[in-house]
């Protein structure tokens, strides 16, 4: 029941960030979309209470509510940059807005990136398994919470999964391509030397 819920509020999330941008651009009805862009996150208070609820209901915590407290963790992390993305694309294509920018290629750009992402990634980790210990305290069972002690240590080898992505731009950092006689002068323009 509760993955349903989950995967329910997946789609809710997408479903109020596109009502929210396509009122804002094509629509071109601001107000409205600066609304429905600020109740993106009231999904994540429909999974946290049906949680909570299920929970007080005296159900035994398994797959669903550590999933659920994984989800509103990196909902509650990655959420801004998402609807960023969107926003930025929506933008470009309906408002005249300028081309979307993808992620850097190379050089520290790149670097300051893949860590930025993996402190977002250690502030999800850092939410969900506060939401698992808050489960633990408040449901007051060991028996009934067990399967919430695992989803703690699986936050965490996936958050020593993600550190590699970081560490190994950092210490082998990507460098454009050398084809071409534009070369030398493609590698100054993207670590910002003329």
């Amino acid at each position: 029941m509760l993955i349903a819920i989950i995967i329910g509020c997946e789609i809710g999330f997408w479903v109020v960030l596109g009502a929210g941008l396509l009122a804002r651009y094509p629509l071109r009805m601001r107000r409205t979309g600066a609304a429905l862009l600020l109740c993106v996150p009231l999904v994540d208070l429909v999974l946290l209470a049906a949680t909570a609820i299920d929970l007080n209901g005296g159900a035994t915590a398994g797959t669903g509510h550590g999933l659920a407290a994984a989800y509103i963790g990196y909902s509650i992390a990655f959420g801004h940059s998402m609807v960023r993305w969107a926003d930025e694309r929506f933008a470009h294509r309906f408002a005249g807005g300028p081309p979307p920018l993808g992620k850097p290629k190379y050089g520290w750009a790149r670097i300051r990136y893949e860590w930025r992402d993996f402190g977002k990634a250690a502030i999800a980790t850092a939410i969900a398994c506060g939401l698992l210990l808050a489960m633990i305290v408040l449901v007051g069972d060991t028996d009934r919470t067990e399967a919430l002690y695992t989803w703690l240590g699986r936050l965490g080898v996936v958050l020593a999964i993600w550190s590699l992505w970081p560490i190994t731009h950092t210490l082998w950092p990507a460098k454009p391509k050398e084809t071409g006689p534009d070369a030398p002068r493609e590698r100054a323009e993207h670590t910002g030397r003329n």
